[in-house]
């Protein structure tokens, strides 16, 4: 619907919206196009740092997806990098019909600091966040599993329970459908509580 480089350039706040966001190269723009059934809606490449601007999807016209730039790594200007961080953190701490923000991390890898800082963050924040573990086609079941545990081992040293987590395939569409019912159930309490 919308590229913006701002808040202020965004949509009006007048629908439930979703964040999607996590490290550069995770998978953000791949899990979008898989929970729309939509292969090329939101550009998707191999080089970290393809999203640069926040990308408002309007979807069943009732709410919104939104894209967002990776955090960490990318091939940029540093005080490029540091305007898309500004740009993302007004969006998180000022977006009013933010109803969620899934943070998607790397089933692969072990946890990663700049994640964990991250939802500290939004935790600090109060933000609502859900975890998606992205890439679970390319590892085995109890890889996952394990990922899970060391961050949850990682969180609650701080946290008094976990966010909503899910485990996710762009390539075999694992996760969409409890997604999309998170999702749903999140929209109905996000307009009984107005």
């Amino acid at each position: 619907m919308r590229s913006s480089t701002s808040l202020k350039q965004c949509p009006a706040p007048l629908k439930p919206e979703f964040g999607v966001t996590g490290r550069s190269n995770v998978g953000k723009s791949s899990l979008i196009n898989m929970l729309t059934y939509r292969s090329k809606l939101a550009k998707t490449s191999g080089k970290p740092g393809k999203t640069k601007t926040i990308n408002h999807f309007l979807i069943n016209d009732s709410w919104y997806l939104a894209d967002l730039p990776g955090y960490g790594y990318a091939k940029v200007p540093v005080k490029k990098r540091e305007s898309w961080v500004d740009a993302v953190e007004e969006y998180i701490l000022k977006r009013k019909n933010l109803v969620c923000l899934f943070v998607l991390i790397d089933s692969r890898l072990e946890p990663q600091r700049l994640d964990l800082e991250f939802m500290e963050f939004l935790g600090i924040n109060q933000i609502p966040f859900a975890r998606v573990f992205t890439k679970s086609d390319k590892v085995s079941k109890n890889a996952i599993e394990q990922a899970i545990i060391q961050y949850d081992i990682e969180m609650l040293r701080t946290w008094e329970s976990m966010p909503a987590t899910f485990i996710t395939s762009a390539k075999n569409g694992a996760g969409r459908d409890v997604i999309l019912d998170y999702i749903e159930e999140s929209i109905n309490n996000f307009s009984n509580s107005l």
